[in-house]
């Protein structure tokens, strides 16, 4: 399979295409080829590993901590590599990434605990370039919020799906809890080689898209520095509070099975029953910003979607503890606040404050500095809870997290509206 193909018969009919079935067949592409990624990352989280330690801590908390610091690692260095990557060696990067993360799962399978936790390392190292690389392609159009949703729902959607696949990998498929992230990565290869080929068939951003969205290219290091001086106070309040929701969803997506079973549900098919409505409705929500023309009403909106979303965290947590809602529509609800902030970051929040103050760069940069300290707050959240309150339970852990994050997550991002908003109104009064 030839992924740099100059001309291809899809390629063709994508450049003649009406704007409907281009942003149909990218966003699917996307949403199908970042759901098959996922399954490199995140199928061993359903996996409990009951009763394993390593030198007194869990030894799935060691495996997580491992892959999240590969991650954090792999974040910090595509501040740079994501930032001036060439559009032409995308296709090729992320064959790579995928590769040595099934590799490391190999490895993994075959090495004796507890030497293998190497491997989730060498695996979360990697993967943590690919999410840079398929946005490259979405970026930067006038159908952006369409289809950077649809590649950020994947996040959800795969989460549930991957995890499902994981549990009844083992459940009926008899692979023990070693084997299965590389029985699940090697289910989900060839449909990840096919989407990867249509992907990259995408053609760049036309005239009328630079036009509306600002020309995109790749940020050299002086570019770098000249983005963070002008946006720096703002940047800060707005990475903290992703820092939440990072350490959030990543402690919910790794842990979800002994919270799960906390609740007194293991049922597999759970992970993908409470995690399709909150795609579905976070995909209509995001997808509905591209009704919005002006790039500064869209940026501002996007802070009010996020700030909802940390409400929302808070309000249904409050409501299952005084036993309001059940246990599943608490979790439905949660995912629905945590996606409703995670999500925009990971699609249309940067995008548009390109746009709004008409910066000529890329959002791979911001996106990965916000993601390097994003993965960071796991880690400290994992030894927190390791060292400071390993005898708490997990469920309790989480209880207590759910509001912390919608407090200060609130307070964080209302602050970073407040900036932008007077940022753009002295650009405003500058240039008239």
């Amino acid at each position: 399979m030839v992924f740099n193909s100059q001309s291809s018969a899809v390629k063709r009919w994508l450049q003649n295409a009406h704007p409907i079935w281009f942003t149909v067949f990218t966003a699917l592409s996307a949403f199908c080829l970042y759901t098959c990624v996922y399954a490199f990352r995140k199928t061993f989280a359903v996996a409990t590993f009951s009763g394993a330690e390593f030198a007194g801590i869990s030894y799935k908390v060691w495996l997580v901590t491992f892959q999240v610091i590969g991650y954090a690692t792999s974040k910090f260095i595509g501040i740079k590599v994501i930032s001036e990557l060439k559009a032409s060696s995308r296709a090729t990067g992320i064959l790579w990434m995928v590769t040595i993360a099934g590799v490391s799962w190999f490895l993994f399978a075959i090495t004796p605990a507890p030497y293998n936790i190497l491997f989730l390392f060498t695996n979360g190292l990697p993967l943590g370039m690919v999410w840079g690389m398929v946005f490259g392609y979405l970026e930067g159009r006038r159908m952006t919020e369409v289809l950077g949703a649809s590649l950020a729902v994947s996040f959800i959607f795969s989460a549930g799906l991957c995890r499902t696949v994981g549990a009844f990998i083992i459940r009926d498929g008899g692979v023990s809890e070693y084997w299965m992230p590389f029985v699940a990565s090697c289910v989900f290869l060839g449909p990840l080689l096919l989407f990867l080929y249509l992907l990259n068939q995408v053609p760049p951003p036309s005239a009328l898209d630079e036009q509306l969205r600002t020309r995109r290219q790749p940020m050299d290091g002086e570019e770098r520095k000249r983005f963070s001086s002008a946006f720096l106070p703002g940047i800060i309040l707005f990475v903290l509070a992703y820092v939440f929701l990072t350490s959030f969803r990543d402690f919910r997506d790794n842990f979800s099975a002994e919270i799960w079973n906390a609740l007194g549900v293991t049922d597999p098919a759970i992970y993908t029953q409470t995690e399709i409505p909150v795609s579905l409705a976070v995909l209509v929500c995001m997808g509905s910003l591209m009704l919005f023309k002006n790039n500064q009403l869209a940026f501002m909106l996007n802070h009010v979607i996020i700030a909802l979303g940390f409400l929302l965290i808070g309000v249904a947590t409050y409501l299952f503890e005084q036993h309001a809602i059940e246990p599943k529509t608490w979790m439905v609800l949660i995912g629905l606040g945590l996606y409703l902030g995670y999500i925009p970051f990971n699609s249309i929040f940067f995008d548009r404050m390109i746009a709004a103050f008409q910066f000529v760069g890329t959002v791979g940069f911001i996106m990965y500095v916000a993601d390097s300290f994003g993965y960071l707050g796991s880690v400290a959240v994992l030894f927190y809870k390791e060292f400071g309150h390993k005898n708490l339970s997990w469920l309790s852990f989480f209880l207590t997290g759910s509001y912390v994050v919608a407090v200060l997550g609130f307070v964080l991002i209302l602050g970073s509206m407040v900036y932008f908003h007077r940022k753009h109104k002295a650009m405003k009064e500058q240039l008239a």
